[in-house]
């Protein structure tokens, strides 16, 4: 056992220094300590792979990244946005919150930090730039909050998790990651605003908007907050799985995107990339 272990660190290290992806080097590495192990032909090995990623509860991750994407895209994210503006906005730092906040209902709905930061850190870090907040301050902000996506339910590391393990339930997890992940964004919050009064960050000056697109930004931020506790509900009821739960809350963002996007060509360019 200890010779396997050697083989694997060492193929590993190698790789790294040849300059290789992590993700391929940790691949190649695992794929030569197991052959060097030799209970398992390259034949039988490449079939339990195979049989390893033939799980249903998997088909909720493409769906998750759609949604993301749709919601980058759509118009959905900037909503989601404004509607965190309206309410923590005036606050010391007013934007870091803000940050925070949609990270958090982004990655409820996404599945991914990655997804979190590279929509909602996309707009929010340009602009805190802009607003004079510091900029190493403004990264920390958004990839700090963006790993709240991976507790706050539905997440994909979850749903991984629990396909490995085999035995664990996949509404349990979710469930047990419902609590941790809002207290974690409402530390961060917490730090952010205490940093924000040292620096001396202003609130910023919400200017309320006409009643009509006001109404707009509230009812798209209420449906997008409707499915997320849609499926919170769903879960633990046993009413749907992951999947299916997923596929309904993406024919809703589908159907919401193509009303709040500018045209049907920026909709149609999401969707097909």
């Amino acid at each position: 056992m200890g010779t396997i272990a050697l083989i694997l660190v060492s193929v590993f290290l190698v790789l790294l220094l040849m300059n290789v992806p992590i993700a391929v080097a940790i691949t190649m590495a695992s794929f030569v300590a197991i052959l060097a192990e030799g209970s398992n032909p390259a034949v039988v090995l490449a079939g339990q792979m195979a049989n390893g990623i033939n799980s249903f509860s998997l088909l909720a991750i493409p769906f998750f990244i759609l949604s993301g994407y749709l919601m980058g895209k759509g118009g959905l994210a900037r909503r989601l946005i404004d509607f965190a503006a309206t309410l923590v906005g005036r606050l010391p730092g007013g934007l870091g919150y803000v940050n925070t906040l949609t990270c958090m209902l982004f990655g409820s709905i996404s599945g991914s930090a990655a997804a979190a930061v590279s929509s909602v850190g996309g707009f929010m870090i340009p602009e805190m730039n802009r607003k004079g907040y510091d900029r190493q301050f403004n990264v920390a902000v958004t990839t700090t909050s963006a790993t709240t996506g991976l507790l706050i339910p539905p997440s994909n590391i979850m749903i991984v998790y629990c396909v490995v393990a085999g035995s664990v339930s996949i509404a349990a997890m979710f469930m047990a990651g419902f609590l941790p992940g809002i207290l974690t964004g409402l530390f961060i919050m917490l730090c952010g605003g205490i940093m924000s009064v040292k620096a001396g960050y202003r609130g910023e000056v919400i200017e309320m908007p006409r009643w009509k697109p006001i109404t707009a930004t509230a009812l798209v931020a209420g449906i997008i907050l409707s499915i997320i506790a849609g499926r919170l509900g769903w879960m633990p009821a046993s009413i749907t799985v992951g999947s299916l739960s997923l596929s309904m809350g993406l024919i809703i963002f589908v159907l919401v995107s193509i009303i709040c996007c500018v045209c049907f060509v920026t909709f149609r360019r999401a969707y097909m990339t």
